[in-house]
C-alpha cells in the first residue's frame, strides 16, 4: 500500500467528512474546458532586455512563483 503525503491525507479526511460535493455534468464540462484552455502546449522563444527579465524574475520571486509561470500567466491574461 502506498503512503499518502500530508496533503493527500488532508484531502482524504475532507472526503470522509463529506466536504466535497459532486458537480453537475455542465459544471464538469466547464471545468474541463478551463483546464484545456490553460494547458501549455506551445513553445515561445523571445528575446527581451536583460533588465526587464531581471525585474520580472524579482517580481516572481516576491510572489513565490517561477518567473516563466508568471510570464505565461501575464500573456494568458493579455490574450484573454
Amino acid at each position: 500500500m502506498k503512503k499518502l503525503s500530508k496533503n493527500e491525507k488532508a484531502i482524504e479526511k475532507a472526503l470522509i467528512r463529506g466536504e466535497f460535493k459532486p458537480v453537475s455534468h455542465a459544471e464538469l464540462a466547464e471545468i474541463a474546458e478551463a483546464i484545456e484552455r490553460r494547458k501549455k502546449d506551445a513553445v515561445l522563444n523571445i528575446r527581451i532586455n536583460r533588465f526587464d527579465l531581471k525585474n520580472i524574475q524579482d517580481k516572481a520571486n516576491k510572489l513565490g512563483v517561477p518567473y516563466q509561470k508568471l510570464v505565461a500567466e501575464i500573456l494568458h491574461r493579455f490574450a484573454a
